[in-house]
């Protein structure tokens, strides 16, 4: 795993203990899992938002700040419920050399 995603996990994981009132993603976790999605719902739609925009202006720049905003409040979510990136890698991991149609066809109905 990234050395990045490692040391944002474990900041992350002791964010959980911290003081809501000193640090944005305990306030998170202490507002609970709806909030927490509400963030994941909001820069979804910023990182779509972004992507139309980046497709006209040939500029990638927001998309890759909104879609780092994404990805970071996934990773909050995730911490949350338990989860954490490895996880995430290992599943894409497991999926590489595999094609969409395949890796759909495997789930379960």
């Amino acid at each position: 795993m990234s050395k990045v995603l490692e040391e944002l996990q474990q900041v992350l994981i002791k964010r959980q203990q911290a003081d809501a009132g000193e640090s944005y993603v305990s306030s998170l976790y202490a507002k609970g899992l709806n909030k927490i999605l509400e963030k994941v719902g909001e820069e979804a739609t910023e990182t779509i938002l972004a992507a139309k925009d980046a497709e006209i202006s040939q500029q990638l720049e927001d998309v890759v700040y909104e879609t780092a905003d994404l990805w970071f409040h996934s990773l909050v979510m995730l911490t949350h419920l338990g989860g954490n990136a490895q996880q995430v890698l290992a599943e894409l991991e497991r999926r590489f050399g595999l094609s969409g149609l395949e890796e759909k066809a495997s789930r379960n109905p």
